[in-house]
């Protein structure tokens, strides 16, 4: 198990390496399509359910507060700032549709761990996750269809069931599956982040596979975009609860549910329904680097620095 931790923990650099591979060598990436990366991202959304529990769904009514915040920044602020981004920038209408799918999706479990690191309130953060991901199928088509659909078609339609299919009825069967079978579901979540991990990188270098020439001419402009779309994200989310005088805990945990988005989930939708503009999964594949490692240095700039009271 230490050694799975250990692989686990080095996910930003797999990502890289599959990556470089991926444009070194794109036949080894080429074949993971289509199904493959839904089957994929199902079975990442499956642990996450995996380690959720119906009492994280009561929590959803005893802090609707904080909850109703993170809730409404996380989509408001980043599909609007990965559209603004974009279009300052002057990202080619591909790279800025998958700037806005990115910023549109909702956060992921990385979320959670990265909370627990800052010494966040760990329980909203699973919360504010769990939430975003059920309502995913209605907000990332809208947002999709409302800020992508300026620069190409959006089949809302086919997102919003993409989206039911891979991410919200996998997680659904895991919360079942560890309601009814918890001893069972406890095994077999030893393995679900390494099951995640391999996913990742396997469609992150489906992704760069195609499109090696262009993801290397852009790889500076990308990470420019990425860190602006992930840091402002923090920032903004830190300080709009701040403003509105929530304890330093919450804005800490809201600050990280904006910020941290499902970039696989992101480049699952970019491939099955943007096939005709390749370049829309590629931000996706910048996104689970970026985030990890902005993530990973606010949660150690908060885990040294005592929380500050409300004011």
């Amino acid at each position: 198990m230490k050694l799975i931790a250990f692989f686990v923990n080095l996910y930003p650099l797999w990502i890289v390496l599959s990556s470089v591979l991926g444009i070194l060598y794109p036949p080894a990436f080429l074949w993971f399509s289509g199904r493959w990366i839904e089957n994929a991202i199902a079975l990442v959304m499956l642990g996450m359910g995996f380690t959720l529990t119906i009492d994280d769904f009561k929590r959803l009514f005893i802090i609707p507060g904080s909850f109703a915040l993170g809730f409404g920044c996380h989509y408001t602020v980043m599909p609007l700032l990965g559209w603004s981004i974009g279009r300052i920038l002057h990202l080619e209408p591909g790279f800025a549709v998958g700037l806005i799918l990115v910023a549109s999706c909702p956060s992921g479990v990385a979320s959670n761990l990265i909370c627990y690191l800052a010494r966040a309130n760990v329980a909203l953060s699973v919360v504010l996750t769990l939430a975003s991901t059920l309502t995913a199928f209605i907000m990332t088509p809208l947002w999709c269809k409302l800020l992508a659909g300026t620069y190409v078609e959006v089949n809302a339609g086919g997102i919003c069931i993409s989206t039911l299919r891979a991410v919200v009825v996998p997680v659904l069967i895991g919360v079942f599956c560890n309601w009814k079978f918890p001893r069972a579901v406890a095994k077999a979540s030893l393995y679900g982040p390494l099951i995640s991990v391999l996913a990742i990188i396997m469609i992150a270098g489906s992704i760069v596979a195609p499109n090696a020439e262009k993801v290397v001419a852009n790889a500076g402009r990308l990470t420019f975009a990425l860190t602006l779309l992930h840091g402002l994200g923090f920032v903004l989310g830190y300080w709009i609860t701040r403003l509105l005088r929530f304890d330093d805990v919450v804005a800490r945990t809201v600050s990280i549910e904006v910020g941290m988005q499902n970039g696989g989930m992101a480049a699952m939708l970019a491939k099955n329904h943007f096939a005709a503009c390749p370049l829309v999964g590629v931000p996706a594949v910048f996104c689970s680097v970026v985030q990890t490692l902005l993530g990973s240095l606010l949660a150690a700039y908060w885990r040294f620095r005592p929380l500050q009271q409300s004011r």
